[in-house]
Order: C-alpha cells, then sequence, then structure tokens
C-alpha cells in the first residue's frame, strides 16, 4: 500500500472535485460541473491528498499569503476519514500561507465538533487559527 501524498496546486478537473465532494459527504453543488470548474480557477490555493492516482482529498481556499486565508471547501473521502488526511490538508494550507496569515472558515453544523481538535479556535461566527507573528 503506497501512502497517502499530498500535491499543492495540483491541475484536477471539476469531474475529480464532484467526485471527492460525492465521495466525503460534503455538501456542494456536485451536479454543476461548470460550476464545479468555476471554483477550481478563481481558488487560488488548491492542496490535495491522493491514494496512488486516486483523489480522496481537497482543500480549496482563497488568500493573499500575507494577512488571511478563507478555507472555503475540506474534503475527505468518507472511506480515509479519520486517519490524519483533514489534518494533514490543513498543516499543509497553513505552511503555504505563512504564519502572518490568519485562516478562517465557517463550519457546516455536522462538522463543528472536527475544527477544534486540528487546532481551530471558535469565535461567534466561524472558526479561526491566529496569526503567530
Amino acid at each position: 500500500m503506497e501512502p497517502i501524498s499530498y500535491r499543492n496546486n495540483a491541475r484536477i478537473s471539476p469531474e475529480q472535485l464532484a467526485d471527492v465532494f460525492r465521495r466525503s459527504g460534503i455538501r456542494r453543488p456536485i451536479e454543476d460541473l461548470p460550476r464545479m470548474a468555476a471554483m477550481l480557477a478563481h481558488a487560488n490555493l488548491l492542496v490535495t491528498a491522493w491514494d496512488g492516482e486516486r483523489l480522496i482529498g481537497v482543500a480549496r481556499a482563497l488568500t493573499d499569503f500575507s494577512y488571511c486565508c478563507y478555507l472555503s471547501d475540506l474534503a475527505v473521502d468518507l472511506q480515509y476519514q479519520k486517519g490524519g488526511i483533514g489534518r494533514t490538508l490543513v498543516n499543509q494550507v497553513r505552511e503555504a500561507i505563512g504564519e502572518k496569515s490568519v485562516l478562517l472558515l465557517l463550519a457546516a453544523p455536522e462538522a463543528m465538533q472536527y475544527y477544534p481538535k486540528i487546532g481551530f479556535e471558535s469565535v461567534p461566527n466561524g472558526w479561526i487559527i491566529k496569526r503567530t507573528a
């Protein structure tokens, strides 16, 4: 069995994005492939997790790489959840944006218990990892 590999800004298709969303259980407009394409085209940070050549996880973000980063999607195939892949995807995003950037997201109600486990701090309307510099 190959170890899980991670790639920054790998080109993936709208179909691959929709498929990993479907397999993760995240609610996104997966039947709207033009919208999936736009989501990929306009995100400026994409970290992906792979089992061989199979896409199994994605962290899609919008950032200025200097002050803030919005993590708009964090999705891991249900068969691979609880193995640290989501945490690693978030850590890869944090590494890419640097310690001067705040990382924030809005959590789905069913994910509210997950984010504190991987270092996010609760704020009234979302989750945040504060800048360290």
